[in-house]
């Protein structure tokens, strides 16, 4: 079985760190313990660490720490010129770069709690070709996976 992929967005992985429990934090530990990998784009580093810093600051080296610990990789943004040519993938514009860089990275699921914008459009996942779902979802799914392949 080739090693499951989950590109997390900024709030899944807010999630992740912020809480000691939850979908998000057990994908976390799954990636930590090399069970799964995480990818995560640039952007998402970005509102991340920002949403930290706002919301809870004493969680910022938690932060850090987690991305290595997790063995996250990161990804680049995509071009302005991929971002352009895949405008129609999402209603919401500033998302555009979230779902071309989860396409780029061929990841098995997008994984948000971004409900309006990304899940409850099934567009988004048929225009882009990945499966979206929440962290609860998404963990299941990895779970119904790692049962398969272990039997």
């Amino acid at each position: 079985m080739s090693k499951i992929n989950l590109f997390l967005d900024s709030n899944a992985l807010f999630a992740g760190i912020v809480s000691s429990t939850g979908a998000s934090r057990a994908i976390l530990l799954l990636a930590e313990a090399e069970q799964i990998t995480l990818t995560i784009s640039e952007q998402v580093v970005t509102e991340t660490e920002r949403a930290i810093a706002r919301k809870v600051p004493k969680a910022l080296n938690h932060f850090r720490q987690a991305i290595l610990t997790s063995k996250v990789g990161i990804v680049n943004n995509p071009s302005i010129q991929e971002v352009s040519a895949h405008h129609d993938l999402i209603a919401h514009p500033p998302d555009v770069s979230i779902v071309v860089a989860a396409m780029n990275a061929e990841v098995d699921f997008l994984v948000t709690f971004n409900r309006k914008h990304f899940i409850d459009d099934p567009g988004v996942s048929e225009r882009s070709g990945l499966k979206i779902a929440t962290p609860g979802d998404a963990l299941a799914w990895v779970r119904d996976q790692i049962s398969a392949y272990e039997k």
